[in-house]
């Protein structure tokens, strides 16, 4: 079932691309019947899984109940089941990473009765952050014990989700998405972390309003904001100070005007020609996506231990490039004339004995 979903399939649609029964799927999940070789071999083939995935012991599933949506209203139950099933996969490379690495230990409170303002400020305190621009968010997430994953393409329709697994923090994230706002929506789903996991469900609009509000709290706290002197603040002086934050330059101009340093001809001023010069639906000349350290440093790590990427795939039973689709694109990828992308990072963590 985990595979049929992470495809977006129905048991109709498979039926049709295996060649076998709905009734017999039906059989197949429910464990009252055992796929023959040649049906497990049309399954794989029309899953695009290897046949020891579906042979493998089940996976916890990821609860939708306890999982953040970013946009949820944009989803269909079949987006939504696939982004699941990626992150349960991904919790299976966490967890064999974690019998190899002493990872960083979560340390992400919950901040259930303050303000979203408020819990920004408690966490930048906590966390030594003063009021500075955070230079690596992903970074910064993962040094904190929050494992954070990419999404396969094939999810464009999800911008990110967040959720706690056996008591490890998860944010997953779109890379198709500018780098501002990778930053925010990783801002975003954190806030769904500190406010609300574990003491209520993380649906509904207002519970997406506190995760937006922590996130622009976050990102651009209000002292180091008013230190930047943005009373009024031109277009210009706008675009300038976006690329000090990390941050979408519409999500800044509507930061100062919730904190009255704009006025509202102001606020709609400056909106109207970041709009017109391409700034509502992309960033121009934007920010690179942020990637993870930690996974980077891991396969680093790996690599002169003589662990392959094909067995890092093997011991989760998934291809390479699903692997790849998980991590940031990290794992050597084929290329032209047999050779190899090696992603670079500086090995840092240390192998358990």
């Amino acid at each position: 079932m985990l595979a049929r979903k992470r495809r977006r399939m129905t048991l109709a649609s498979l039926a049709r691309a295996s060649g076998i029964s709905v009734r017999s799927l039906t059989a197949f999940e429910n464990g009252h019947k055992t796929p023959s070789p040649e049906s497990l071999f049309s399954l794989a083939s029309a899953l695009r899984v290897p046949e020891s995935f579906l042979n493998a012991e089940p996976i916890d599933d990821l609860q939708p109940d306890a999982v953040s949506f970013r946009a949820p209203s944009k989803m269909s139950a079949l987006d939504r089941d696939a982004a699941l099933s990626c992150g349960s996969v991904a919790t299976l490379l966490n967890g064999w990473l974690e019998e190899r690495f002493r990872l960083p230990r979560p340390d992400v409170p919950t901040f259930p009765h303050l303000t979203p303002e408020e819990a920004a400020e408690q966490l930048r305190a906590r966390w030594g952050l003063g009021e500075a621009p955070i230079p690596n968010l992903i970074h910064l997430l993962e040094s904190r014990g929050v494992r954070v994953f990419s999404l396969p393409s094939d999810c464009r329709d999800v911008d990110a989700f967040s959720t706690v697994h056996k008591g490890t923090p998860y944010i997953f994230l779109n890379t198709q998405k500018s780098g501002e706002r990778g930053r925010f929506d990783a801002a975003h789903e954190l806030g769904h972390l500190i406010l609300h996991a574990e003491h209520r469900i993380p649906h509904g609009i207002e519970s997406e309003q506190e995760a937006q509000r922590f996130a622009s709290s976050f990102l651009m706290p209000r002292a180091g904001i008013l230190a930047q002197v943005l009373v009024n603040a031109s277009t210009d002086r706008i675009l300038s100070a976006k690329r000090k934050w990390g941050v979408a330059a519409m999500a800044l101009t509507y930061r100062l005007h919730e904190m009255n340093l704009l006025t509202d001809w102001a606020y709609r001023t400056v909106a109207k020609q970041l709009s017109q010069m391409g700034y509502r639906r992309s960033e121009p000349g934007g920010i690179n996506r942020e990637s993870s350290q930690l996974l980077a440093k891991a396969f680093e790590a790996l690599r002169p231990q003589g662990v392959t990427v094909k067995e890092i795939a093997e011991a989760i039973d998934v291809f390479p490039d699903e692997l790849n689709d998980y991590v940031f694109g990290l794992v050597p990828v084929a290329l032209e004339g047999g050779r190899e992308f090696v992603a670079s990072g500086r090995p840092g963590l240390r192998l358990l004995k």
